[in-house]
């Protein structure tokens, strides 16, 4: 599958600003992503330290099951005709849950991955996650913040990352779904999402029953069910906020499928 997302672009005018964006919680198409990754510690975890910490400490009170791993969490992004390039950090997941918390979110800026996954018959198909999560009932695609085994020569591997989180959620391999063309973004509060059209061969019925099924054999239980989408209705679903623009765009043909 060749999607050719990884492409090279100059980073010495990247900026934090997304005045000069298409506006928020719309999705609108690049030309590609290009993501360093940076030695050493991100500013964000080095000034709040205190607060990371004691917030931890809340976190894993109210939820034990939570995992302080790493997460590539971005100092700068900047968006271009070019696309959207980004320069940032490994750093602790704890770092993350503190600044996703906070109301204006400075600091930093998290991106990742929606494989949008398409069934034969037009509908979407997305995963609930378990209670246990960080994000505890929601509805959105199979996904995940991008991490250090998504990174190959200094820069993040989005396809990898896609491949990988679609295989381990839901059992199903994006080889086997043909990739549209085009790569899309989305953003709100400081969050992009980077989207890109999956087709499978299959009904949103059999998809939903083969990632059920791997539900019974995942090592990893981070999901309580899968969904079936087949309308732009906000209240169909508990959705993630990052989900109701991309059903806006879908369904709405904004893809033109």
């Amino acid at each position: 599958m060749k999607t050719n997302l990884n492409m090279k672009f100059p980073t010495s005018d990247i900026s934090d600003d997304f005045v000069e964006w298409p506006p928020e919680a719309t999705v609108f198409p690049i030309a590609g992503v290009d993501l360093r990754v940076l030695p050493g510690t991100h500013p964000l975890v080095i000034a709040e330290e205190a607060a990371i910490r004691e917030n931890w400490a809340k976190e894993t009170a109210a939820n034990p099951a939570l995992f302080d791993g790493r997460l590539v969490f971005q100092q700068r992004l900047s968006f271009s005709q070019e696309g959207i390039a980004g320069e940032g950090y490994v750093t602790p997941f704890s770092a993350f849950m503190w600044w996703r918390r906070q109301p204006q979110r400075q600091g930093g800026l998290h991106i990742f991955a929606y494989p949008v996954l398409e069934s034969s018959d037009g509908a979407l198909v997305a995963i609930r996650m378990g209670a246990h999560t960080a994000n505890p009932g929601q509805v959105y695609f199979a996904a995940g913040s991008l991490e250090p085994e998504d990174i190959i020569d200094g820069r993040c591997d989005i396809e990898a990352n896609m491949c990988r989180e679609v295989h381990e959620e839901t059992g199903l391999d994006l080889a086997d779904a043909v990739a549209a063309e085009g790569l899309f973004a989305s953003h709100a509060r400081r969050t992009v999402t980077l989207l890109r059209l999956f087709r499978f061969d299959l009904t949103a019925d059999e998809m939903v029953k083969r990632i059920e099924a791997h539900m019974l054999v995942a090592e990893d239980k981070e999901i309580a069910g899968a969904a079936a989408i087949r309308s732009a209705d906000p209240a169909a679903h508990p959705y993630n906020v990052a989900m109701l623009p991309v059903i806006d765009w879908y369904f709405g043909k904004g893809n033109r499928r």
